[in-house]
C-alpha cells in the first residue's frame, strides 16, 4: 500500500511540473493557451512518471516484447541470409 501510494505522489508531482511548465509556454501565447499547455503539459508529466517508474508502467509489455526481440536477433546464426521471392 504504501509503495502504491509513493508512485501516486510521484506521478502527481511530475504532472504538476509539466502543467506549470505547459502554463507557462502557453502563456507566452494568451490566456486560452495557457490554459491548454497547462494541460497537455500534465498529461506530458504524467505520462513521463509512468514510463519513469520502472517495469510497473504503462509501456511495461512493449517492453517486455522488446528485449525478447533483441535478444532473439542476437542468437540468430543467418545473419547474412537472403530472402528469395517467389514468381507469380
Amino acid at each position: 500500500m504504501k509503495s502504491r501510494i509513493k508512485s501516486a505522489l510521484s506521478r502527481a508531482k511530475y504532472a504538476a511540473v509539466g502543467a506549470a511548465i505547459g502554463a507557462a509556454v502557453g502563456g507566452l501565447v494568451s490566456r486560452n493557451g495557457a490554459s491548454t499547455g497547462g494541460a497537455l503539459g500534465g498529461l506530458v508529466g504524467a505520462t513521463l512518471a509512468d514510463l519513469r517508474s520502472g517495469a510497473d508502467g504503462v509501456f511495461a509489455d512493449f517492453r517486455s516484447e522488446s528485449d525478447d526481440a533483441d535478444e532473439a536477433d542476437s542468437d540468430s546464426d543467418d545473419a547474412g541470409a537472403t530472402i528469395e521471392l517467389a514468381d507469380e
